[in-house]
């Protein structure tokens, strides 16, 4: 009898998908405000494995950041390679971004989202953004005061800092510290291991948030903000399978359709947890192990990109800010756009790392060229849904961003990369423990027991 085909991870992740969705829908149309089900299904339940699952993700990133980047510093081995890697990352984020918010806006002025919209009888959502830092602010704080605090706090650009200079310094210190740098790899292993065990519940975890938001907000929001809703999906998809792949295509000669294979179950899980951030691990490993960049590289982009790359955030304000122009009957002209350009490119550096960062950079932009802030009350409803499909498209960005890199370095292994097989990662793989480890901890257990 032939073996059952296993379901791969991607497959899995999906499944949970479609499924919560459609949970999440059936309880907002048939079940709304039962209190039952809120308490203990959509607040209960799938709030709970949601939020787990999500901790779970954002537990691995500082240590495997941390770990990772070390380990390519010194993979690289030379500091003035560091720096060209740096240089090149910085340009192509900063490069992707103005090309995300130029598309949109062009294709926002073509569909005019915003021209017939009718306020009479939507609930508008309270605006409250916060203030963002001064660039310079951001530049100081890349420099942590302490880093116990910067690790505790997860803040991504003091941590690149700090580990990048242990690096070094372990670099500078050269042979006799070679213990030391062994023992971070062996710690890089173990943090990539633990990466694939919260990988094997990955399809729960994904069930339960897209459930629950689904089951709080429902398909039937959309329906007063759908041309602004599609124009962003449109400028999304536009940017996710031309630019990203034509970029890739320009600069590297690879396939695009193998890549967008390949990073298939990171975009599952940006789209489920909607933060770049707590996507990092499964990023990380979808480079390293799928695509072939070699960690040396890809333990600087990837974290980099996280933080500084807004590609679906700056098309989200590009749509935003004409249909808000378009609903209170404003017109911005030529100036007004390329402004709206220009801030968002640097918004997208100046605001790395703050909390709310798409609410902030969107009312930074908006009281650049004189819109009212009272547009963003409008959007907000929705905004939840398109930021699961913005943080998709950032990662695939950081992606193609790293691949790009590693191929002008030579530090990407092109066999790995044309390998539809390469880093696939097997669920039911059994774990298998060190034979002579466990020999020798049942005779550390006997001695004790004897004793």
């Amino acid at each position: 009898m032939a073996e059952r085909k296993k379901m791969s991870l991607t497959m899995k992740v999906l499944l949970g998908l479609v499924l919560g969705l459609i949970t999440g829908v059936i309880i907002n149309n048939f079940f709304e405000g039962n209190a039952f089900v809120d308490a203990w299904l959509v607040n209960g339940i799938f709030h709970m494995g949601g939020a787990m699952f999500i901790n779970a993700l954002k537990m691995l990133v500082v240590p495997l950041v941390t770990f990772s980047l070390i380990c390519g510093v010194c993979g690289i081995g030379d500091i003035r390679a560091l720096g060209r890697i740096g240089t090149k990352s910085f340009l192509l984020y900063v490069l992707t971004t103005a090309v995300a918010i130029s598309t949109a806006i062009i294709l926002a002025q073509l569909v005019g989202p915003g021209k017939s919209f009718q306020m009479e009888g939507l609930e508008i959502s309270e605006v409250s953004a916060s203030e963002a830092p001064p660039v310079t602010q951001v530049f100081i704080d890349i420099i942590p005061s302490n880093p116990v605090e910067t690790f505790a706090n997860g803040d991504m650009l003091g941590i690149i800092f700090y580990a990048i200079l242990v690096g070094v310094s372990l670099l500078i210190l050269g042979r006799k510290v070679k213990p030391v740098i062994e023992g971070v790899e062996l710690l890089n292993d173990v943090a990539m291991k633990l990466v694939d065990l919260v990988m094997a519940v990955a399809h729960i975890g994904v069930f339960c948030l897209i459930a629950k938001t689904f089951a709080q907000q429902g398909i039937g929001l959309l329906m007063p903000m759908a041309g602004y809703f599609l124009t962003v999906l449109g400028a999304l998809a536009f940017h996710f399978f031309i630019t990203i792949c034509l970029l890739l295509w320009i600069f590297t000669r690879f396939n695009p359709v193998t890549f967008m294979k390949k990073m298939r179950d990171a975009q599952a899980f940006a789209f489920s947890t909607a933060s770049s951030n707590a996507t990092i691990p499964v990023t990380l490993r979808s480079v390293t192990e799928r695509l072939g960049v070699k960690n040396s590289v890809a333990s600087f982009t990837v974290p980099l990109g996280a933080t500084i790359n807004m590609d679906g955030t700056a098309i989200m304000q590009g749509v935003a800010t004409v249909f808000i122009a378009n609903v209170y009957g404003i017109e911005l002209g030529l100036g007004g756009y390329l402004t709206v350009i220009g801030m968002a490119v640097l918004a997208s550096i100046g605001t790395a790392g703050v909390p709310g960062v798409g609410l902030i950079m969107l009312a930074m932009v908006l009281n650049q060229v004189g819109l009212p802030l009272e547009g963003i009350g409008i959007i907000m409803g929705v905004d939840r849904l398109l930021d699961m499909c913005r943080t998709s498209v950032n990662i695939t960005g950081d992606a193609m961003v790293s691949t790009v890199v590693a191929k002008g370095e030579g530090k990407i292994d092109v066999d790995i990369y044309k390998d539809p097989d390469a880093g696939v990662f097997d669920e039911d793989a059994e774990i298998v423990f060190d034979e002579e480890v466990e020999e020798e901890f049942e005779k550390f257990v006997d001695e004790k027991m004897s004793d």
